[in-house]
Formats: structure tokens, sequence, C-alpha cells
């Protein structure tokens, strides 16, 4: 990983942070995203600290601003001309329904949009530093859901973790179709469970809910962040995966996915949603 350009996106903290810190300690110049200066400052300084490296930079983002992960894109290529590994990374979870300004469900736009409009707007640089990886952390909690393409937006009946699931099917049905399209490219594309994690996941809620959801992730999940964070930095950085694209890792071990997940039809109808929701058609 000595000097290769690492761009991921949330992280100023749990499995973010630690990957950034792995990465960093390995060699690579790693640049985080965060959602304001001050976050990226403080995290940059303690990257630095903990690794010994001054290859460490931050850029702010707000995923669910299309315009900001444009700017973000855009800040990106002015600064640098290569691109070998994009870990998305970031994600939010919402008690109650939330919207963006475009009027989609929140926690559908951070999670996925956030994912498709970002890689697409970075993948000619990702081209042309091939060979190169993407990285997509995703979650078991895509296990249980679905894509409905009627309601995708949860008008009719929310609840954050259904929110939540389609968000994090989208992430693996978006790999799996962008592995077909990327075949021949040089550019490889993979995605993860990474564990449940101690997180800041939820501190987009109203206080008392955001408080109340980061108590029961933290009292009832087995995995800490360093752990959390081993398949990311696996799939970023092992050789052993050279060349490896389109599947979901648990463990660091190729593992199934949900049967919706390989069906085809429902990647294209979300790819071309997702394009359209995003203006890049």
């Amino acid at each position: 990983m000595q000097d290769k350009l690492v761009l991921i996106t949330g992280g100023t903290s749990g499995i973010g942070f630690e990957t950034a810190r792995a990465l960093a300690e390995m060699g690579a110049h790693v640049i985080i995203t965060a959602r304001d200066e001050e976050k990226g400052h403080n995290n940059v300084e303690a990257l630095k600290r903990y690794t010994g490296s001054d290859k460490v930079d931050y850029l702010v983002c707000d995923f669910a601003d299309q315009q900001q992960v444009r700017e973000l894109a855009a800040s990106y290529k002015e600064k640098h001309a290569r691109l070998d590994v994009l870990i998305n990374n970031h994600g939010a979870a919402y008690f109650g329904r939330q919207t963006t300004t475009e009027g989609y469900e929140m926690t559908l736009a951070v999670n996925h949009l956030g994912y498709f409009l970002l890689t697409h707007l970075l993948l000619d640089t990702l081209k042309a530093s091939a060979p190169a990886r993407i990285v997509n952390v995703a979650s078991n909690a895509h296990e249980r859901a679905n894509i409905d393409f009627n309601d995708i937006h949860l008008e009719n009946e929310y609840a954050a973790m259904k929110a939540y699931g389609q968000s994090k099917l989208g992430n693996i049905l978006f790999t799996y179709e962008l592995s077909r399209r990327l075949e021949g490219s040089g550019v490889t594309v993979n995605c993860l469970h990474p564990g449940f994690v101690a997180t800041n996941m939820g501190a987009n809620n109203i206080p008392f809910f955001g408080f109340l959801f980061k108590l029961i992730f933290n009292i009832f999940v087995p995995v800490k962040s360093p752990e959390g964070a081993s398949t990311s930095i696996y799939l970023a950085s092992s050789p052993e995966i050279e060349g490896t694209s389109g599947k979901y890792f648990v463990d660091e071990r190729p593992a199934p996915s949900n049967r919706i997940s390989y069906n085809v039809d429902v990647a294209r109808r979300l790819w071309d949603l997702s394009m359209e929701m995003t203006g890049l058609n």
C-alpha cells in the first residue's frame, strides 16, 4: 500500500477511522471525509499522531446533499490525478422518517445514492489508475430486505431498520451491477458486512433517539471498531484478492447474500432509478 491514494468516506469514527489508521500505517496516502471542518481537522491530527504518517488529509462532505458530493469529487480531482482505492464507508440510520431537499428518503439518499453518485463521479480517475479497487461497506441488515419500487422512499410505511436494510441491499445490488459493467476495466468492486460495531451512525437523529440508538448498538454489539474494520482493510489492501470482483465478504471470506441481490433485473432497475435520482442520466 506504500504511497497508494485511498479515499475513505465517513472516516471520522468507527470502522472508517480504524480503516484509515491501518492503511496509513501501511504507507498509503489516506484522505477521509468529514461532515465539517472541525471533525476533519481533529481526526486527521489524531490519525497522524497514531500512525506517525503525515500523508493523511480530509475533505468535507455531507452525503445527504448531492451538490456537496459533486463538490467532493471535484475537490479530490483538483488535488489528485490518481485514485487507487475508494472505500464507500459512510452510513446513517434514522428512527423517524426524514427527507433530503430533493424529497428522497434520507437513509436511501445517504447510504445508497451517496455511494452511487460519488463512485460514478470518480470512475474516470479510478479507471485511469487501474488496477484500482472500490470497496462498499454494506451490512447483513440487507438479508431480510427488499426493494419496493412502488414505495422506495417509504412514504406509506416507515421503519428505521426497514429503511436501513433497503439501503444496504441497495449497496450490494450496486456492487454486483457495477462489477458487471466494469469487467475488463482493471477496476474491481466488492462489498462487505463489517460486523456490528460501536458507531456514531445514529448521531443524525433527534437528540433523545440518537442517544438511544447509539446506546442500543453499543450495549448489544460484540464487535469493536478495529475488528469490524478488518474486512474493509483486507479488501482494500490484500494481494490475495487482486482481480476479484462482484463479491460479498464476511470475515474476509466470500459469503452468500440475499437472493434478491442476485436478480439482474432488480439491479438494473435500481441502477436506472439511481441514475435518474442523482441526475447522472
